[in-house]
């Protein structure tokens, strides 16, 4: 696992930055509309956010004087494989003591 792997997982732990990142995956939001949605402090909204961006899972796009998140599936991705990787050991595991059981 990669420290940025590491930091993704380390981000998506906490179930704030998941409700976040629930809402950036229906469309883009400010931290405003987080705001409000989520009935967190800005401040708070924030800090998730930046975890989230340095983790590589959220991006932002200034338009004026707002900044507009949205999920970066690239950033998604990396977990994506891991939770890939894990089946198809357990998967592969579970194959091969079934067929030594017969």
């Amino acid at each position: 696992m990669t420290t940025n792997t590491e930091a993704a997982w380390t981000a998506v732990a906490d179930p704030s930055r998941r409700r976040i990142l629930e809402r950036l995956a229906q469309r883009p939001r400010t931290v405003a509309e987080l705001t409000r949605e989520l009935d967190l402090s800005q401040p708070a909204i924030s800090q998730h956010l930046k975890v989230l961006r340095a983790a590589d899972i959220v991006a932002y796009t200034a338009d004026g004087a707002r900044h507009v998140y949205e999920v970066r599936p690239d950033g998604l991705a990396a977990l994506r494989d891991d939770l890939d990787r894990f089946w198809r050991t357990a998967l592969g595991n579970f194959r091969r003591i079934t067929e030594e059981e017969r």
